[in-house]
């Protein structure tokens, strides 16, 4: 394995930070040893650049592809698509029967519109939420991606973002004017929604939350800001980007009953092609039309042709039900390998989106050992999964009996107390840092 990393390396001294997605720079799974790039992929496996294939128990993508990768119903759609041309003076029609899809599965919403990122998605969303109630300041929950409005936070309150995800966000580059203009509040917490909310309460035009990520959200935390955003006339928009189609078909705020007057779907919507959706209720989606919100590529043909098989396919499968039972049998596994040889854990995060960790002083130096032992055993790990279609039950076993060699290896480093030599290379990054 001398390609991946070698070519990694010389794209550090092209690419500023190296990639364009945080979550797949090497250093933060095993720098130095990460294959880092793809020939080719199918299924649950990922060939590198030397051909050594491995089998992906991690993130599918950063959690882009549900039904695997190159699943051949998308790719015959999206080629389709390629055919018959994919950008013209003239629209898509797919725009049309998209929309129709998506507002039946939403019956409280009524308009849509189309981006090609989640995070694109979500600065259209609060454009939107912002022109329709005529106020700037916007109180959020969650990761919402890379965007001012969103890293605005950290203008105000030193590390304010850290408790949403990804700890050590800078905020250079976003304009100091938009101090203040973003406010967080912490998850199921109504004490703090509510000390939040009072202090600023008559300029809020906006509240944006993730309905779930790791933990279960509590109901009268979720009716509290329902409520108030009706109350006081706040536009109330839900992040489905992550949590969208993988524990139901739609959005996780419809398993809790909340009806928000806009939802945003990305990456789980469309299998790996560049797609994002904003759906809402038409009194706060035509402000759309008194702010200039508009590109080119967002009216291509393969994104839009990728969404709509995708769901179809995601419907046909009743996908949901499969990612859930993986992910079950995941932490069940994971669990009882540590429990057997008394390693302390935790395993937490819904079903589909799994998470392990070890309690231990030297919690990032296992971690980063765990990766680097299983991957020399054929297999892109960590200390999550997120389950997608092509993760069976029979490769899920054969994992699990991995994991337990790994594990009865940090069973015996914990136990010698030794950790200087394990790694072969540098501990991974837990968080956002430069790379030079």
């Amino acid at each position: 394995m001398n390609k991946g990393p070698e070519l990694y390396n010389k794209a550090k001294s092209l690419i500023p930070g190296g990639t364009q997605l945080l979550s797949k720079r090497p250093e933060m799974f095993l720098p130095d040893h990460w294959p880092s790039y793809y020939s080719k992929a199918k299924g649950c496996a990922i060939w590198d650049l030397d051909d050594n294939k491995y089998l992906d128990f991690i993130t599918m993508g950063i959690g882009a592809c549900v039904l695997g990768y190159a699943d051949d119903d998308v790719d015959d759609a999206v080629a389709a698509a390629l055919r018959k041309g994919n950008m013209t003076s003239l629209n898509a029609p797919e725009e049309v029967a998209l929309a129709e899809m998506f507002i039946d599965m939403h019956p409280w919403s009524d308009m849509v519109r189309y981006t090609r990122s989640g995070g694109e998605a979500m600065t259209v969303a609060v454009r939107i939420g912002r022109a329709a109630s005529n106020k700037d300041k916007v109180m959020f929950c969650g990761y919402h991606g890379w965007h001012d409005w969103y890293l605005a936070a950290n203008l105000s309150v030193d590390k304010a973002l850290d408790g949403h995800l990804l700890p050590g966000l800078e905020p250079k580059g976003v304009p100091r004017a938009l101090q203040g203009t973003a406010l967080p509040f912490k998850f199921n917490d109504k004490e703090d929604f509510l000390r939040v909310f009072q202090k600023d309460a008559d300029e809020i035009g906006v509240i944006v939350l993730e309905i779930i990520r790791n933990d279960q959200p509590d109901q009268e935390f979720l009716e509290l800001i329902s409520s108030t955003c009706k109350q006081h006339g706040i536009v109330f928009i839900v992040d489905e980007i992550t949590s969208g189609w993988r524990l139901n078909l739609g959005g996780a705020h419809l398993l809790y009953g909340i009806e928000p007057d806009i939802s945003v779907f990305g990456k789980t919507t469309s299998n790996g092609y560049p797609f994002g959706a904003v759906i809402g209720k038409k009194e706060v989606m035509e402000a759309a039309q008194t702010s200039f919100i508009s590109s080119t590529y967002w009216t291509d043909r393969i994104g839009v042709a990728a969404a709509k098989r995708t769901i179809e396919k995601m419907v046909q499968l009743n996908a949901p039900e499969h990612l859930i039972k993986i992910g079950d049998l995941a932490q069940e596994g994971w669990s009882s390998l540590l429990q057997e040889r008394n390693i302390s854990h935790h395993t937490f995060g819904i079903a589909p989106l799994s998470h392990f960790g070890i309690k231990h002083k030297e919690a990032q130096v296992l971690k980063t050992y765990f990766t680097q032992e299983m991957l020399k055993r054929g297999y892109l790990a960590s200390t999550v999964l997120y389950t997608s279609i092509a993760h069976t039950e029979e490769g899920l076993k054969n994992y699990l009996e991995v994991c337990g060699l790994v594990f009865d290896d940090i069973q015996n480093i914990i136990n010698q107390g030794s950790f200087d030599n394990v790694l072969e290379g540098p501990v991974s990054h837990s968080g956002f840092k430069r790379l030079n």
